[in-house]
C-alpha cells in the first residue's frame, strides 16, 4: 500500500471532472466522498445526460478553470470522451484519462498534490491493477 499523504490542497494542486454516461460520474464521486471524505472535494462530476455534445463541451469548459486538471472519462469513443478530448487538445495542463475505475480516482484525490504528468501516472498504475480476475486464475 502506498504512503498516505496530506489530502489537504495546494494552491497548484490538480483537480478532476469525472465524465460519464448517466449517473456514473455522480455515483463515483460519491463512492470517493464516502471512502475519502474531504479529499474528494478535488472531484467534480459530469453527466452527458440531457446534453447535446456541443453542450457537454461548454459545461466542461466551464467546469475546468484554468489549473491543472485530469479529466477522468467512461469511454474513449462516446460523447463524453469525444468532449473531453475536444475541450483539452492543445492544452498542457489538461490530461484525459479514460476507463475511469474508483481505485484509479481514490489514488488520484489521495496524490493530486503531484505535478500533474505524477498524478496521472500514479492513477493509471492504481487502476490498472486493480483489474484482476482472482477466481478466474488471471491477474
Amino acid at each position: 500500500m502506498s504512503e498516505e499523504r496530506d489530502p489537504t490542497p495546494t494552491s497548484e494542486s490538480v483537480r478532476g471532472v469525472v465524465i460519464a454516461h448517466g449517473s456514473m460520474a455522480h455515483a463515483m464521486v460519491e463512492a470517493v466522498r464516502r471512502i475519502a471524505g474531504d479529499a474528494a472535494d478535488a472531484l467534480h462530476p459530469l453527466s452527458n445526460d440531457g446534453r447535446s455534445p456541443a453542450e457537454l463541451r461548454a459545461e466542461l469548459d466551464d467546469v475546468m478553470g484554468a489549473g491543472p486538471i485530469v479529466v477522468f472519462v467512461d469511454l474513449q469513443a462516446g460523447s463524453c470522451g469525444m468532449a473531453a478530448l475536444s475541450s483539452c487538445r492543445d492544452q498542457a495542463r489538461r490530461v484525459v484519462v479514460c476507463g475511469v475505475n474508483l481505485p484509479m480516482l481514490l489514488d488520484f484525490v489521495f496524490h493530486r498534490d503531484l505535478p500533474v504528468d505524477e498524478a496521472v501516472s500514479r492513477a493509471l498504475e492504481r487502476g490498472r491493477a486493480s483489474i484482476v480476475a482472482p477466481l478466474a486464475g488471471g491477474t
